[in-house]
């Protein structure tokens, strides 16, 4: 399936084509549902409609011609209920076809955002431990370097203390007589 590819920004994408298709199958769903009713008030008005003329008439002498059209009109009318009863569940299993498919989809991605998040939890605890090894080995490296400086001081101030200055002493401020 087209999200099992993966790009920056696809989970927001798949959620909203999700989205998209879901908002759809519920508005052909209402589209439909509103066909059939406005349907269903027509025929039962029509039907109404004659039934009310061919009572107003019982007593006129084609009422038996009246009779057969309107059972023939009744079989007609019942046989297009049937088919459009037919149309609805078709309509209806491919709804149901489409929402299935959907939700598979969904399972995919989640599972695949899960195995996704796992492998970037694991990577920076790596990442992590690794910049901990380093800080410490730079800890111990500077702390091997201010113990030299501070050894390296305590010389100097030893050799510039003890009053003599060599070629490699330094002027000190207390050894000028005064």
């Amino acid at each position: 399936p087209a999200m099992a590819e993966t790009r920056p920004g696809a989970p927001g994408a798949a959620e909203a084509e999700l989205l998209l298709l879901q908002s759809q199958a519920l508005a052909e769903e209402e589209a439909a549902k509103a066909r059939r009713e406005l349907l269903t008030r027509f025929l039962q008005d029509k039907l109404s409609r004659e039934q009310q003329i061919s009572t107003g008439e019982l007593h006129t002498p084609p009422t038996l011609w009246r009779s057969a059209l309107r059972q023939a009109k009744d079989q007609e009318l019942r046989a297009d209920i049937e088919t459009l009863s037919q149309t609805f569940s078709r309509v209806m299993d491919c709804k149901d076809g489409v929402i299935e498919a959907l939700l598979r989809e969904l399972e995919e991605a989640e599972e695949q955002q899960s195995r996704a998040l796992r492998s970037h939890l694991s990577l920076t605890d790596q990442l992590l431990q690794l910049q901990r090894c380093r800080l410490g080995y730079l800890e111990e490296g500077f702390a091997a370097q201010v113990g030299a400086l501070k050894a390296e001081f305590e010389a100097e101030r030893c050799g510039i203390s003890g009053g003599r200055r060599g070629p490699g002493q330094h002027w000190h401020p207390a050894s000028v007589p005064g």
